[in-house]
C-alpha cells in the first residue's frame, strides 16, 4: 500500500494549486492521482479545434506562477505551456502518478484508504481536485449506439480523424460548441449545428500582445497592476447578476442584442439564435466568428423544433421527419457538474456515503469540506463556481482555506478535522438565501448551473472577494478537531 500525508486526487490547475500551496507550507509527503496517461487536467485533454480560454490570460493564471502571455485570450495550445511550465516548476510531474483510475474512498478511523484501478493507497488528509468539467455527459438518444460513423465527445477529440470534407452534426451549442464551429466550419462538406436552447454571445475583445507590451508584462509591478485592472473590471459583473436586473439588461444584454443584430442578417437565423431569457442565466460565450460560421451555406441550424428525434445507422432523423445524413457525431453536450461533482463513491464515518449527505443536492462548507467526512476537501466543489471572473482565483481562496485546516491538525497533534453540521448547515442556508434573485435562480432558464433538485449549486451568489475573504478567516469554533480516532462529538452520536 502506498501511505502518504496528502493524496491529491486530479493534476489539473485545482490539483496543481493544491500541490503548491502543500509544498510551500512544506507538507513534502503527497503524491497526485491522475486517470489519464498524461497531467495536466483541463488543457492538456480539451483538444478539440478552436478551443481557447474565456478570460483574459493575465488574470487566468496563478498568482505566484507568472508567464510572458502572447494574447489577451489564449488559445488552447498557450494554456497547455503555461499547465507544463507550472507542473514542471514545482517538480509535480515525479509527485503524479498517471493512468490511476480513483475508484472509491473510504474513512478508516484516522485515515482515507483509496482504491484504485493501480492498487491501494492510504492518506490522513485526501484533497479531490477532479473538476466539476470532467465527466462529460451524452444525452441518450434512441439509436446512438447503432451509428456507424464517427462519433466523441468535444472533451475527448479524436485528433487522428480527419474531418475534412466530411458531413459533421455537432449535438449541443455551448461553450465548446461555439468554438469549434467557426474552426471547422471552413473544412467541411456540411455542418448540421442541433441546438436545443441558445446562448447569448458577446464580443470578444482579443488581441495579440506587442512585443513592448510583453516585455512591460514581465514587470512585476505592472504586471500585477495590469491583473487587478481586469480583476475589478470583471468583478463589477456581479452588481448586474446579482443586485440589478435592469442594469444587466441594459449593458450587457443590450451589448448582445447588438451583436446579433451587427453580425446576423438573416431575419430566420436571427430569431435562433436570440435566447428568450436574462442574459447570464446560462453561461455568456465570447465570440466574434460563431454567429457569421452559422450564416455559411454549407452550415444548417436545428432548433428546437427541429431537433434530434433518433440516431440512424448514417445519421440523425429530426423530429420534422428529416433525415440527416453524416459521416462525424460530435457531442458538445457538457458535464455532470452538479450532482456528479465527485464521480467516485465517498463513503465517511460511521459508513455513510457522501451521495446520501448530498441527496437531494450538493452542500459544503466554503464550497470545501462536509460534516461527517474529515480530512476531506473538494476542490471547484458546490457554490464555487464563478460565471464573471477567474476560476483560479476561487480555486486559490480555496487554499487558503485548507491550508489552515491542515495546519490546525499539525499544530494541535491530533488526527483529523471536520466541520460542524452547524456551521454547514449556516453556510449553506446563507449560499442559497443569498442565491435568491440572482440570474442564475430566476433568470429564466434551466441551467447546468442547477441540479436535478433546483437548486443552484455551481455557482456562489456574490462577489469573488467575499469568498476569498470568508476562506482566510478560519473559524475553529466551525471544526471538531479529533486528537484520537474514539473521540466523538454530538454531531456524531446522532449521526
Amino acid at each position: 500500500m502506498n501511505v502518504h500525508t496528502v493524496v491529491i486526487i486530479g493534476s489539473g490547475f485545482g490539483g496543481q494549486c493544491a500541490a503548491k500551496a502543500l509544498l510551500d507550507r512544506g507538507i513534502d509527503d503527497l503524491v497526485i492521482l491522475e486517470r489519464r496517461p498524461f497531467l495536466g487536467g483541463t488543457w492538456k485533454q480539451n483538444r478539440y479545434p478552436g478551443a481557447a480560454v474565456d478570460v483574459q490570460s493575465p488574470l487566468y493564471s496563478i498568482a505566484s506562477e507568472p508567464f510572458e502571455w502572447s494574447r489577451m485570450f489564449a488559445e488552447r495550445a498557450e494554456l497547455e505551456r503555461y499547465t507544463d511550465h507550472v507542473l514542471e516548476s514545482n517538480g509535480l510531474p515525479d509527485r503524479t502518478h498517471l493512468d490511476t483510475d480513483v475508484q472509491k474512498i473510504e474513512w478508516a478511523g484516522d485515515h482515507w484508504t483509496i482504491a484504485t484501478s493501480r492498487g491501494e493507497y492510504a492518506a490522513t488528509f485526501v484533497i479531490n481536485a477532479s473538476g466539476p468539467l470532467s465527466t462529460p455527459v451524452v444525452p441518450p438518444f434512441p439509436g446512438r449506439e447503432k451509428f456507424e460513423g464517427k462519433q466523441f465527445h468535444t472533451n475527448d477529440w479524436d485528433t487522428a480523424y480527419e474531418h475534412a470534407g466530411k458531413k459533421v452534426a455537432i449535438v449541443g451549442s455551448g461553450a465548446s460548441a461555439a468554438q469549434v464551429i467557426p474552426a471547422i466550419q471552413p473544412d467541411v462538406e456540411e455542418l448540421h449545428v442541433f441546438q436545443r436552447t441558445p446562448h447569448w454571445v458577446m464580443p470578444r475583445h482579443d488581441r495579440e500582445f506587442t512585443p513592448l507590451q510583453r516585455k512591460l508584462l514581465r514587470m512585476e509591478p505592472i504586471r500585477r497592476l495590469v491583473r487587478a485592472g481586469i480583476y475589478w473590471s470583471l468583478e463589477t459583473r456581479i452588481l448586474g447578476f446579482k443586485y440589478s436586473r435592469r442594469l444587466l439588461e441594459a449593458v450587457a444584454q443590450r451589448t448582445a442584442v447588438q451583436h446579433i443584430e451587427s453580425q446576423v442578417s438573416d431575419p430566420d437565423l436571427r430569431a435562433k439564435v436570440t435566447p428568450d431569457y436574462t442574459i447570464g442565466c446560462k453561461r455568456v460565450l465570447l465570440s466574434n466568428t460563431f454567429y457569421p460560421a452559422l450564416e455559411q451555406s454549407n452550415v444548417t441550424l436545428h432548433d428546437k423544433d427541429d431537433g434530434i428525434a433518433e440516431i440512424t445507422e448514417t445519421g440523425i432523423r429530426t423530429t420534422t421527419g428529416e433525415h440527416v445524413d453524416v459521416d462525424l457525431l460530435v457531442w458538445s453536450t457538457g458535464y455532470d457538474a452538479t450532482d456528479g461533482v465527485i464521480s467516485y463513491p465517498v463513503i465517511g464515518r460511521y459508513g455513510r456515503a457522501l451521495s446520501q449527505v448530498w441527496d437531494p443536492y450538493p452542500r459544503a462548507y466554503l464550497g470545501t469540506t462536509i460534516p461527517g467526512f474529515p480530512n476531506l476537501f473538494v476542490v471547484t466543489g458546490p457554490n464555487t463556481g464563478i460565471g464573471h471572473t477567474s476560476a483560479i482565483f476561487l480555486i486559490e481562496a480555496q487554499m487558503e482555506y485548507i491550508v489552515r485546516a491542515v495546519d490546525a491538525v499539525r499544530e494541535a497533534g491530533a488526527r483529523s478535522i471536520e466541520v460542524t453540521a452547524a456551521a454547514e448547515q449556516e453556510y449553506t442556508e446563507t449560499i442559497h438565501r443569498e442565491m435568491e434573485g440572482t440570474v442564475w435562480k430566476d433568470g429564466g432558464c434551466h441551467s447546468w448551473y442547477q441540479s436535478k433538485s433546483g437548486h443552484v449549486v455551481a455557482m456562489f451568489p456574490g462577489f469573488s472577494f467575499t469568498f476569498r475573504r470568508w476562506a482566510k478567516r478560519f473559524r475553529p469554533e466551525a471544526h471538531h478537531i479529533h486528537r484520537s480516532t474514539t473521540e466523538t462529538t454530538k454531531d456524531e452520536v446522532s449521526a
